[in-house]
């Protein structure tokens, strides 16, 4: 899968049943302090692997951050959004093959328990990714990301915007 000079990745909105969404702090000090300073906090997020389905890499790359495997799909985004990386950082990201990234959305309740989330020894033997995590308000995400992705979050809070209530209860009782 290839989409000229963008990397093809995947993001994840996990929204747990308060309606909030899984945030991480970047565990990456090597970001520039104007890039990171207040803007370190992201939802998972990472590649697609060649002949991999986004809607799997979705659920490879959440595993992968955050070892999280209770979780139901609970939307799509209908668009691919992407993102420029910033000039100073084109040389060192992907060894300068990408200009930046294409990204396929995806939200998905939590399911499971917190104690389910384990960022320092997450699935399949990835470094961590994020040194901190927490729930954050949907409408708090696009403050958060650096600037350059923001354009990005404001289009998924804009499409996922309305699943960001509290869960409902069943009713299957009746």
């Amino acid at each position: 899968m290839q989409f000229g000079n963008y990397r093809p990745c995947v993001g994840i909105m996990l929204l747990n049943r308060d309606g909030l969404v899984f945030v991480g702090r970047r565990r990456n000090k090597k970001v520039p302090e104007h890039l990171r300073q207040g803007h370190e906090w992201q939802m998972p997020q990472g590649g697609i692997d060649v002949g991999e389905d986004p809607f799997q890499a979705a659920l490879r790359e959440l595993r992968e951050e955050t070892n999280v495997l209770s979780a139901t799909l609970l939307a799509e985004s209908p668009e691919w959004y992407t993102y420029d990386l910033p000039a100073e950082s084109l040389r060192k990201s992907w060894r300068g093959r990408f200009q930046g990234q294409r990204q396929k959305w995806f939200a998905l309740r939590f399911d499971g328990e917190e104690s389910e989330i384990d960022i320092e020894t997450p699935a399949g033997g990835q470094k961590p990714e994020f040194d901190a995590w927490r729930w954050e308000s949907i409408h708090r995400l696009v403050e958060l990301i650096v600037p350059f992705k923001r354009p990005v979050y404001e289009e998924v809070v804009r499409t996922f915007g309305h699943l960001a209530g509290p869960q409902q209860a069943s009713r299957s009782d009746s």
